[in-house]
């Protein structure tokens, strides 16, 4: 089966499973006996983001793979606790993304 045969319907019900499953493995582990800040759980989120920084100046490869990972549980877990659909607005996104001239008009980086 191709992507393209799946279609995007099919990845945004896997994001947003991954977003319900890691809000629901974050709560059982009592990290949301009390509501979070939503700048606390992106400050969690820049945390994961500098240990993956550290990794990749250390070459651990291994690590900043994990790292990564845990950046986007992060992400998950943020979305699954607010009740954001991250399938959809990646999609539109992405869509927003492909329809932007190149370098986004003479960006550097």
């Amino acid at each position: 089966m191709t992507e393209q045969s799946v279609g995007f319907n099919y990845h945004e019900k896997v994001i947003n499973s991954y977003c319900n499953r890691a809000y629901q493995i974050a709560k059982s582990k009592g990290w949301h006996e009390e509501k979070r800040e939503t700048g606390t759980l992106l400050a969690l989120i820049h945390s994961e983001v500098s240990e993956a920084l550290e990794a990749d100046r250390k070459g651990d490869l291994e690590n900043f793979k994990e790292e990564l990972a845990d950046i986007v549980i992060r992400v998950f877990d943020l979305c699954g606790s607010r009740n954001i659909d991250l399938g959809k607005v990646i999609e539109e996104k992405m869509l927003k993304n492909e329809g932007r001239e190149y370098k986004h008009g003479g960006k550097k980086y």
